[in-house]
């Protein structure tokens, strides 16, 4: 494991994640919950969900060597994905990376600038196709839907390998995946994959690519990694880093903000140690114990308040026998990668990129 390497806090004008209480309000109006610049639940259930970050079209370009388009996954769920793809070398297949975004299940979104941006280098700089898919998010659609959905995404990639002739979009993306090489990566983990290239993903991404990789999936498309980016996970013990790891009001996620997510997205009468939401609670070690789970990539941020759970479920890895390798990245915090809002994040999200290709190339 690379010996972190410390760095300074840079404060930027990211929106604030402090959950500010409101003053007493029973009309049907009334914001019961809400993270500040992000998104707010009202009494009756109207979700309100604040411009936080623009978005972009597929054909805006931060990479000159990687081309990008939407495709469609499921209409009538509403579900999309955006797939980048180096334009060299032109006639090699190269591995596939299917990628979740962050939100605390319950913003985000693909074609978000911050995660265009980064995905479009990553593609470039590791040479592999990133599929970044959408899923529902909560309260509308409280959790599992989201996991469902990244099984969902999972399958229709699998269904893509199987494909001859015109791929959805039309412009050739299919051409050039190697459909034996999947990776999945995801910052919030889903609970149920298991055969695809590789999965990915940041935060709430994260935990959807975990859960995907349960079920087993039948070849051609085999699943040959899992790279986990800050996983969110909780429970309902506080961890140290959660206690005692002071967060700016402008950090990516506080404790407050992560308490807030949880409301939203876990199932009514649900606790955070529910398998949704603890991988390492009861339910969560035995299926961990019985999967054949592929190589995982976990990569933890020095100053997140999530990093002490991430270690935690690390070492409940070992334990099972799992092989996994652990990055750990010094002097910056939660969604480094994305938001750039530490000193040290360029260095950073340089490693992890480095890092993320490293892994995939060893993973065959």
């Amino acid at each position: 494991m690379r010996k972190p390497k410390t760095g300074s806090l840079l404060l930027d004008s990211s929106p604030l994640l402090t959950v500010i209480p409101t003053p007493p309000d029973h009309s049907s109006t009334a914001v019961i919950e809400e993270i500040p610049g992000l998104i707010k639940l009202h009494r009756n259930g109207h979700v309100e969900r604040l411009p936080a970050m623009p978005e972009v079209p597929s054909t805006y370009s931060p990479e000159p060597g990687v081309v990008s388009g939407d495709v469609t996954i499921n209409p009538s769920a509403g579900l999309w994905a955006r797939v980048y793809v180096p334009r060299y070398p032109a006639r090699h297949q190269l591995p596939v990376l299917l990628y979740f975004h962050g939100g605390g299940f319950c913003v985000g979104s693909p074609a978000w600038r911050c995660y265009h941006n980064f995905l479009a280098r990553l593609a470039g700089t590791a040479g592999c196709v990133v599929v970044s898919a959408s899923y529902r998010l909560a309260p509308e659609h409280r959790l599992p839907a989201a996991y469902e959905d990244g099984v969902a995404a999972l399958a229709w990639l699998r269904q893509q390998a199987g494909r001859a002739g015109a791929d959805p979009g039309g412009w050739g993306w299919r051409a050039r995946c190697d459909f034996g090489r999947v990776f999945v990566a995801a910052k919030q983990v889903l609970i149920f994959i298991r055969s695809l290239t590789v999965f990915t993903g940041d935060s709430a991404g994260a935990a959807i690519a975990y859960s995907a990789t349960a079920p087993d999936i039948t070849p051609p498309a085999r699943v040959r990694g899992l790279i986990l980016i800050q996983p969110f996970f909780s429970g309902e013990a506080r961890t140290s880093s959660e206690r005692n790891l002071a967060q700016s009001a402008k950090s990516a996620l506080t404790l407050a903000a992560a308490d807030c997510y949880w409301r939203l997205s876990l199932p009514t009468g649900t606790n955070r140690d529910s398998v949704w939401c603890n991988p390492i609670c009861d339910e969560g070690l035995k299926k961990m114990e019985s999967w054949k789970m592929p190589p995982v990539l976990l990569c933890v941020a020095e100053m997140d308040i999530l990093r002490d759970r991430n270690l935690e479920f690390c070492r409940a890895l070992n334990r099972a026998g799992k092989r996994v390798e652990l990055q750990m990245y010094g002097g910056v915090g939660h969604a480094f990668q994305v938001l750039q809002n530490y000193s040290l994040s360029q260095i950073r999200t340089t490693e992890l990129i480095s890092d993320v290709k490293d892994f995939m190339t060893s993973s065959r």
